[in-house]
């Protein structure tokens, strides 16, 4: 694979390719067929939870949420937060909460506390655990800002959405946990990168992550 450290994209966004030289894939082509391993993962479920996140609405929608804190030079910016739209809302500020608690994980290196399984489900849990775990023993994270644009939802039913956005990741860097040192890449094409997410309400009303698709590269995100 040559230098492990080819873009901070590699890192990025909650679903990486299987090409990727610094990581494994997050969550590939994962369907969510019903057979989650979600059990067998340290923190999928809820009892990991801690307080709200200052950065979610806990209060207002009445769940408990888990805490979200991001180090300060790693930078999230989201656009289009309000649609009018109640449920879409709901779902882009949950899509918010997941991606960001990837993130933490990666950060942090806490896979149990790090929110993932609050958020994911089926195989982009599994996807997203791994990604973060082989961050983790690489040592490895990025630095600067991911900056999520284009954001589009299309509701199904009370439970089911899709969710599509992308990702400019051209102000993000590869970060080294071991010696603190960032590593500037150059700008190219695969800097941006397209997803396609589909979600599903649970029980406690959290929009949760069952599949995500990734186009690095796409011509639909380029500036």
């Amino acid at each position: 694979m040559g230098d492990t450290v080819n873009r901070p994209a590699r890192l990025v966004t909650a679903a990486l390719t299987a090409s990727a030289a610094l990581l494994l894939t997050a969550c590939g082509s994962g369907g969510g067929d019903g057979s989650s391993s979600s059990d067998k993962i340290a923190g999928a479920d809820s009892g990991d939870k801690t307080s709200a996140s200052p950065s979610a609405s806990a209060s207002a929608d009445g769940i408990d949420r888990p805490e979200i804190k991001l180090p300060s030079d790693m930078k999230l910016v989201f656009e289009g937060r309000q649609t009018g739209d109640a449920v879409k809302d709901a779902v882009l500020a949950d899509n918010e909460r997941a991606v960001s608690t990837v993130w933490q994980a990666v950060a942090s290196g806490d896979l149990k506390k790090s929110g993932m399984g609050f958020y994911y489900t089926d195989a982009a849990l599994r996807g997203v655990y791994n990604y973060a775990k082989d961050n983790n023993a690489r040592k490895t994270s990025w630095a600067g800002t991911l900056r999520y644009f284009d954001r589009q939802v299309t509701v199904f039913d009370k439970t089911s959405a899709a969710l599509t956005y992308c990702v400019d990741e051209s102000d993000a860097n590869v970060k080294d946990l071991r010696t603190k040192k960032v590593k500037v890449v150059e700008t190219s094409p695969d800097s941006y990168v397209y997803y396609n997410a589909s979600v599903k309400k649970d029980e406690q009303g959290v929009w949760q992550i069952w599949s995500l698709h990734e186009d690095r590269g796409s011509q639909r995100c380029q500036p």
